[in-house]
């Protein structure tokens, strides 16, 4: 064996890694390059595409209601699956009224409105499935806002110096006030409800005394992505905004939609018949039980539709 020379130092010799240290770095790397790929393969979250789409089921200004009536119940002869449905009457009832006319049927909603003759009253589409608990206490919730708001118009009244706008103020209390003492009394008010049902027992509704339309709506999933329009009870002929005769002069501040009486007329008491009467231009909406969940809110602003309107033929209303 060669000597080493004494006094020189051995040639150095690199370090071996250590087989740990190289094994996690050799993991992480692979980690790295598997998520960055599975990120660039992995599809875009695709939102809920119904977003902004509204359906309407009823009538619209100007629709035949003889036309509707038929359409609806061609529809209905033809429906082969359950599905919801726009109930119309041909009265306003009271709420003790409902569970014999709604028998056999789930129910999700009612709409109602106070009849005042000539007034433009405000329409609510109230939750309701147990008959008639729910319906009076809607209109109990429906009494409260309403004395709210009469309470807020004549305290703007006291502050407006200006005759016709105080006068508006004014007549926009006295209505809001007559609506809280009929929904307060349990008056006869409704005049639909949204129901849900096999078709058997649709048909069977569709024939009850009071029933004055059954407009199936299969297309329907959710309800708080629909507007119903029933046609008003004491329209006969054609769907139309009816004018409202107490409306204040030309040259009035109109008060809030949906408010302009005058105090000569009485509130409307239970059961008690009415004349014509007119709707109030902005329907509002208590959330409704859907497939997906429940609303917890009384009432809500109409949700403006972000897709035109599509009609079927007989002007029953639809728009995806």
């Amino acid at each position: 064996m060669p000597r080493r020379p004494s006094g020189v130092d051995p040639p150095a010799v690199p370090p071996r890694p250590r087989r740990g240290l190289v094994t996690a770095a050799v993991l992480a790397v692979g980690a790295v390059l598997l998520t960055v790929g599975w990120a660039a393969r992995r599809p875009e979250p695709v939102g809920d595409r119904t977003v902004g789409q509204v359906t309407r089921v009823g009538v619209l200004p100007g629709d035949s209601l003889p036309g509707y009536a038929a359409t609806t119940r061609a529809e209905l002869a033809a429906l082969t699956a359950g599905a919801y449905a726009l109930v119309s009457f041909d009265r306003y009832l009271a709420p003790d009224r409902l569970p014999v006319l709604l028998a056999d049927v789930e129910v999700a909603a009612v709409v109602v409105r106070v009849p005042l003759p000539d007034r433009q009253t405000e329409v609510v589409r109230l939750p309701a499935q147990l008959l008639p608990q729910d319906v009076t206490a809607g209109m109990a919730d429906l009494a409260d806002r309403k004395d709210r708001e009469a309470a807020d118009q004549r305290s703007r009244a006291a502050d407006t110096a200006d005759p016709p706008t105080r006068q508006g103020y004014e007549t926009g209390a006295q209505v809001a006030a007559r609506e809280a003492a009929g929904y307060r009394s349990a008056c006869a008010c409704v005049y639909a409800a949204v129901v849900r049902a096999d078709p058997a027992a649709l048909r069977a509704l569709a024939g009850r005394d009071g029933v004055r339309a059954l407009d199936p709506a299969p297309e329907v999933t959710r309800l708080d992505r629909t507007v119903f329009l029933p046609p008003l009870p004491e329209q006969r002929d054609t769907a139309r905004p009816p004018a409202d005769t107490a409306r204040p002069p030309a040259d009035t501040a109109r008060p809030p939609a949906g408010q302009a009486p005058t105090p000569a007329d009485p509130a409307p008491t239970p059961g008690a018949a009415v004349g014509d009467s007119s709707e109030g231009a902005p329907a509002v909406i208590a959330p409704v039980p859907s497939p997906t969940g429940t609303g917890s809110e009384r009432s809500v602003s109409t949700p403006a539709p972000t897709s035109p309107d599509s009609r079927r033929s007989g002007s029953s209303v639809r728009s995806p």
